[in-house]
């Protein structure tokens, strides 16, 4: 794809060029056009005349991109951010079936995941552990940290089109997640699910094609075979769509990996996931999926007031450890899956 694609949909948007003498973007693979740039006319400009102005540009150039970040427009509060992101005509969604702990800061808008600043979030994208998912997330700097912070963006296509042919070919056969829900070391099932009624729990579980089980101490397991790669409902091109890198145990720092798995055991991790035939991931394969997620890797720094809007299949995003006070808030819409798929 070419880097100028966006400013070719429209003068006013540019593309981040592919050389990183530019200072928008600190790291990003050659020929790179993610994500493209839309700026404010002036100062003060309200980001809603964004979406009154540039509607259809930014509709097409996320779904040829797979992400524009406007910059430069007010955005007061987060109510405006709420609104823009609310107009592109789906409702926004509830975080159902969390794997990480957010807050709710208003109706369809959360906190990024609460991690600690010093730790890293690797590329994903959004809920693709399960088999619903939405195709649209924003993203709203309210506050830019002191340093890093960053939210970096990769192109699943062009991740899918570097991973190694043996690994696509076993990730396309199927995954199966396995999560167990302990207050003491993951996020305990009445967050995961927003509930305490296991009724409740168990006919989201239906729905969604997920087993589960109640153990005898309260906790819950829960498994559920989904996707390692899938096709864009819209263009047609292969995407690369899981979360095993995540949930692997070979995530884990080693002497965490080593202690819980002799408290607990491998079947009893938080978190894990396992070819679909049932027979464990090398940890080598994934080291080679993290080496192709870090070379599609596009980074620029937060400037407060900035949205980004990103296709959560087109493109995975991440986060960077970070130093003093940090606010980016998530809205999603328009689900879309293979809940009927087995």
């Amino acid at each position: 794809m070419p880097t100028d694609i966006a400013s070719a949909l429209h003068p006013q948007a540019t593309a981040f060029p592919a050389d990183l003498t530019t200072p928008w973007r600190s790291k990003a693979p050659p020929a790179s056009a993610l994500p493209a740039l839309l700026q404010a006319d002036g100062p003060g400009q309200p980001l809603q005349q964004a979406f009154e102005h540039q509607r259809d540009w930014i509709d097409a150039t996320v779904q040829q991109v797979g992400g524009v970040l406007l910059r430069g427009y007010a955005v007061p509060e987060v109510a405006v951010f709420r609104a823009f992101a609310a107009a592109f005509g789906h409702a926004l969604l509830s975080y159902e079936f969390a794997s990480t702990p957010r807050s709710n800061v208003s109706s369809g808008v959360y906190t990024s995941t609460e991690y600690p600043a010093h730790q890293h979030i690797p590329l994903h994208n959004e809920q693709a552990y399960t088999r619903e998912w939405p195709m649209k997330i924003w993203f709203h700097c309210v506050t830019a940290a002191q340093a890093g912070g960053e939210t970096p963006i990769a192109d699943s296509r062009a991740i899918y089109r570097r991973m190694p042919a043996a690994i696509r070919e076993r990730f396309a056969a199927g995954l199966v997640y396995v999560r167990n829900y302990d207050s003491d070391f993951d996020v305990p099932w009445q967050q995961v699910f927003n509930t305490d009624d296991r009724a409740q729990v168990e006919a989201f579980c239906r729905r969604a094609g997920v087993q589960w089980e109640w153990k005898a101490d309260g906790s819950m397991r829960t498994i559920q075979r989904c996707q390692g790669v899938e096709r864009h409902p819209r263009s047609g091109e292969m995407v690369w769509f899981n979360q095993a890198h995540l949930f692997h145990p070979s995530n884990l720092q080693a002497d965490v990996r080593e202690s819980l798995e002799d408290m607990l055991g491998v079947d009893n991790l938080p978190r894990n996931v396992l070819f679909a035939d049932g027979s464990p991931i090398p940890d080598s394969m994934l080291e080679e999926v993290r080496a192709v997620l870090d070379q599609e890797t596009v980074i620029f720094p937060w400037e407060a007031g900035d949205v980004l809007m990103l296709d959560n299949m087109l493109a995975a995003h991440a986060r960077t450890p970070f130093e003093g006070p940090r606010k980016v808030v998530v809205a999603m819409a328009e689900p879309h899956g293979n809940l009927h798929q087995g």
